[in-house]
């Protein structure tokens, strides 16, 4: 199988776009299936199967998401996502075969929007993929900017700033700091972080949330702190003074 390219599956011009999705894996059969699958749901679904050309697809045109496999001939997926991340905020689903949770946690420390563990059910991968679309793709709303302990959000950009300074973020990194900005004073457990954000109820192993909230206090520098952890029960954004039980990691 050849890799696609948008004019073979642009579909009918005169019709609504449809999402712009591309799968980054060498398993051509896996690749096959996906597309033919998405198809039937009225998404189109490019294909590239080494890194390298990977990451050339990946910036060569605008994607709504992308979905990267891990162990990939030429540029693995942790690198080429390292490498995308300088250049593209835009959102990652990673596809691993690995079991290990320290692959899994490395892939979200490295900007990735979610995972899903090979093998799994188109089903559910398809299920992922339109909940990162439903908010990359939502239409600015006219609202009001945020303004909270010197962090500065902008809804209708879905910017972050402080002291006027751009910091660049990932879809779910905005979407955490805004759901704890507007939720500021009140602590925000993870399963409510989990579904109002992935779709999907958290597990006990489930660790993505406290991997985006680790690098968006990172990028936040010393305003970071604002975002606190309160043990065993989830997080607060500060709103005054330090509140009991809280730690700033």
């Amino acid at each position: 199988m050849t890799e696609t390219t948008p004019e073979e599956i642009a579909g009918d011009a005169g019709g609504p776009a449809a999402p712009s999705i591309l799968l980054i894996d060498d398993d051509l059969e896996l690749c096959d299936l996906l597309r033919e699958f998405f198809a039937q749901e009225g998404i189109r679904l490019e294909t590239a199967h080494d890194g390298r050309r990977g990451l050339g697809a990946a910036l060569d045109a605008r994607r709504d998401l992308i979905l990267l496999d891990v162990m990939m001939p030429g540029l693995d997926g942790f690198e080429l996502l390292r490498l995308l991340r300088r250049r593209s905020d835009v959102p990652v689903i990673m596809l691993t075969a690995r079991s290990a949770k320290a692959d899994r946690l490395a892939g979200l420390g490295a900007g990735a929007d979610d995972y899903v563990p090979k093998p799994f059910d188109p089903d559910e991968l398809l299920a992922r993929a339109r909940a990162v679309l439903r908010r990359a793709g939502r239409a600015p709303q006219p609202v009001a900017p945020l303004e909270a302990e010197g962090i500065r959000l902008i809804p209708t950009a879905r910017e972050v700033r402080v002291g006027g300074e751009l910091v660049p973020t990932t879809t779910f990194e905005y979407e955490i700091l805004e759901y704890l900005v507007r939720a500021a004073g009140r602590i925000v457990g993870r399963d409510e972080l989990t579904a109002a954000l992935y779709h999907r109820r958290s597990t006990p192993f489930d660790r993505a949330i406290d991997v985006h909230v680790s690098r968006l206090r990172k990028k936040l520098g010393p305003l970071g702190s604002a975002v606190r952890t309160v043990r065993g029960a989830g997080y607060l954004f500060r709103s005054g003074p330090d509140d009991e039980g809280a730690t700033p990691r």
